[in-house]
């Protein structure tokens, strides 16, 4: 594990040096605060600190202070070795953010069962938050597709048509269903029919930008969230998947799978307020003429608009 040496006293800190490379640790050293802090601030900063309190620049215990106002970051263990030993001196520290204290001069042993503590609360700490991560994971994602999941997908939805709205830019959707997808689970069961829905999810994700979104929405059907697309732009998003999905069948084990799908697509240009389900209303209304048409088709939903905001708008 990389630890940070801050100190300004040139032996001190050699003596640092010497016992944690004896112990493993890859040693990043500096001797004044400023320096510190850019370090801890910085992409990929060691996890451990050791800080003395009186150093030029910034004093350790600011160093903390500053540390513990930074977002978004893995957590650093910060362990202040100082002379003042008055038990005040202590708890200033501890409540500037410090995890740990440590008077000069320090015993090795007592120092190295110190950093060892710190690497098992930050070891916990990992698992803890994976475990959250993995958790979230769960609630928002689809497990066999892996996509992000209706839930997951209508609150971005929404979201992103309340940034539209207030950046004046188009939000275009697409509502994405299987052909004939009974007769292939029927046909050829339904492991073969996990198998297409998997590969239908690359394929679209193939075919997206990188912030756009393909969801499951439900069974065989796909939610695709386009940002900053206009109608056009959204139908031709929605050929190029039409297009994907029939070039090649799905291979599996039960044997090779034509597949097609259906598509229904609906935007709204920014200039006026529109809520989700109005959204999802019209892609659907597109979706269900493509699927009267026969499938393997796109259908485009026009969201016109009267003089009048609060007038609904109606299907074109």
């Amino acid at each position: 594990m990389k630890i940070l040496i801050a100190e300004d006293d040139p032996v001190s800190s050699r003596l640092l040096e010497v016992f944690l490379r004896k112990w493993g640790y890859e040693i990043v050293a500096v001797s004044d605060g400023l320096a510190a802090l850019a370090l801890l601030e910085a992409d990929g900063a060691p996890r451990l600190a050791i800080l003395d309190w009186m150093m030029p620049g910034m004093e350790g215990v600011e160093v903390c202070r500053r540390v513990r106002h930074i977002n978004g970051r893995a957590y650093v263990y910060l362990l202040l070795l100082t002379a003042r030993g008055q038990k005040q001196n202590m708890l200033d520290g501890l409540n500037a953010g410090a995890d740990d204290y440590l008077s000069k001069p320090f015993n090795s042993e007592e120092l190295h069962a110190r950093l060892r503590a710190g690497e098992r609360i930050l070891a916990m700490q990992d698992e803890l938050i994976a475990a959250r991560d993995a958790l979230h994971e769960q609630a928002t994602h689809d497990a066999l597709t892996g996509l992000m999941n209706r839930g997951a997908s209508v609150q971005l939805l929404t979201r992103e048509l309340a940034r539209g709205q207030r950046e004046h830019r188009a939000v275009g959707i697409v509502l994405a269903d299987l052909d004939h997808f009974k007769k292939i689970n029927d046909g050829y069961g339904h492991l073969a029919g996990d198998a297409a829905l998997q590969e239908v999810a690359l394929r679209m994700n193939k075919c997206v930008r990188s912030y756009d979104t393909v969801a499951r929405y439900g069974g065989e059907e796909f939610l695709i969230l386009v940002p900053s697309a206009d109608e056009n732009s959204t139908f031709r998003l929605a050929e190029r998947m039409r297009r994907a999905m029939e070039a090649a069948p799905v291979r599996t084990s039960a044997g090779d799978i034509p597949i097609t799908a259906s598509f229904g697509v609906a935007s709204c240009d920014g200039t006026g307020p529109i809520d989700f389900t109005s959204l999802l209303r019209l892609a659907d209304a597109a979706l269900y003429r493509a699927k009267n048409l026969g499938g393997n088709c796109v259908e485009l939903s026009t969201c016109v608009r009267e003089p009048n905001p609060s007038t609904p708008s109606t299907v074109v």
